[in-house]
C-alpha cells in the first residue's frame, strides 16, 4: 500500500529543506548572510537525513535518540530562520512560512518523542 505523501515525514522534511534552499538562494551574499545560510541549509537538511536514519533504528531507544537529534536540528533551524529574517526583512513573509512549517515539525517530533518515552 503506498504511503500518503501528505503524512510521510521523510518527504515532508525533504520538501522543507528544499524550500529552505530555494529561499536561501534569494538572499544576497555578504559576510553576515553567508555564514547563516551555510548553517541553516546544514541543519534543515540534517533533519531529514537523521529522520531517515531513525527509520532504520535498531531499537526503540535508538529511534528515540535519533528523533531527538531531528528535534535539535529543527530547533537550530528555527534559530537561524529568526536571525536571517532579521538580516533580510524583505523576505519576511517567506521566513514566516518556513518558521510555521518548522514549528509544526517540531511539534510532531515532540509528540513522537513523548510517545516513545511513555512506552518505555
Amino acid at each position: 500500500m503506498p504511503v500518503n505523501k501528505d503524512y510521510d515525514l521523510e518527504e515532508r522534511l525533504a520538501k522543507f529543506a528544499e524550500k529552505v534552499i530555494k529561499t536561501m538562494q534569494k538572499i544576497p551574499q555578504n559576510a553576515i548572510n553567508s555564514r547563516m545560510i551555510s548553517q541553516i541549509v546544514a541543519s534543515a537538511g540534517s533533519s531529514g537525513a537523521n529522520y531517515s536514519e531513525a527509520n532504520e533504528a535498531e531499537s526503540k531507544k535508538d529511534f528515540t535518540h535519533k528523533a531527538n537529534i531531528v528535534k535539535k536540528e529543527l530547533k537550530e533551524t528555527k534559530h537561524w530562520l529568526r536571525l536571517l529574517a532579521c538580516a533580510n526583512p524583505d523576505l519576511k513573509e517567506e521566513f514566516r512560512n518556513l518558521w510555521r512549517e518548522n514549528h509544526e515539525l517540531l511539534l510532531i517530533f515532540s509528540k513522537i518523542i513523548n510517545s516513545c518515552r511513555k512506552k518505555n
